[in-house]
């Protein structure tokens, strides 16, 4: 912590000056404020809920997708971090759905976020979160000035700004991932019609057979919950189907279990 903080800030300070009681959050406080120019604005989650909704009524598409550290390790490779990087920080990717090195899925995975219409990203500075999207970002070619980013939380803020029963409330709900059939009885429980349910989704490989069932739904809203192959198919039930997705996480596993009432 001294390493990562206090050290950083003794370095900067002027030579022969003491800095008396301010502590360390406040000078990153201040110097926060002076570099508000070189941030880049997201949606919030209003913005992303009104986006989805006047999709849904006007019948076009809308993909709304998220990367955590699963996804930014996928894009990762042989761009940013080589093979064996990849299998000593990524441990936790064949359960996310991609088994590396799997430069299919990378590439499938680039493709999808370049279509995407909306992308949530990381607030979170941790070592495989914000400080990765760049690096990942710029290898694939991709820049962040011309995407339209929200923060990738997003599918919890739409709970937490009361904004979700609104969003589901009316809609033909297609529910997508290993999850969908618990989560499809509890939406069902609460009066939202659930018009069909895909599962399981055995990760990014499973991809194209997921596509041939979802293509025999009748829906206008997927909420899709299958680890990294979610922003795939998010992107393609926009893209080839003309639908509203939403990658909907571990969201859907707090539904089932209780912790986010509807």
């Amino acid at each position: 912590m001294y390493e990562g903080g206090e050290l950083l800030l003794e370095q900067a300070m002027p030579v022969n000056m003491l800095l008396p009681e301010v502590t360390l959050r406040e000078v990153i406080a201040m110097g926060a404020e002076h570099i508000r120019h070189l941030c880049q604005p997201l949606l919030d989650v209003h913005q992303v809920f009104a986006e989805m909704e006047a999709a849904i009524a006007e019948q076009r598409p809308c993909s709304v997708v998220r990367l955590g550290d699963g996804e930014l390790l996928t894009l990762a490779q042989e761009g940013v971090y080589d093979a064996a990087t990849i299998q000593r920080e990524g441990g936790f990717l064949p359960y996310a759905g991609v088994r590396p090195p799997d430069l299919n899925a990378r590439d499938q995975l680039a493709e999808s976020v370049r279509q995407a219409h909306i992308v949530g990203v990381p607030l979170s500075r941790r070592k495989h979160f914000q400080p990765l999207l760049h690096p990942v970002l710029r290898s694939h070619h991709l820049a962040p000035a011309g995407m339209r980013l929200t923060t990738s939380a997003v599918n919890y803020s739409l709970h937490q700004a009361g904004l979700l029963n609104t969003l589901l409330s009316g809609k033909q709900l297609l529910i997508i991932g290993n999850v969908a059939p618990a989560l499809a009885h509890v939406l069902s429980q609460r009066g939202f019609h659930v018009s069909g349910v895909i599962s399981p989704v055995r990760g990014v490989d499973d991809v194209e057979r997921v596509m041939n069932e979802i293509r025999g739904s009748e829906f206008n809203l997927a909420l899709v919950s299958a680890g990294i192959a979610a922003v795939i198919l998010c992107t393609r039930i926009a893209r080839e189907l003309g639908k509203t997705a939403l990658d909907f996480g571990h969201m859907a596993d707090g539904i089932v279990r209780g912790k986010y009432a509807l």
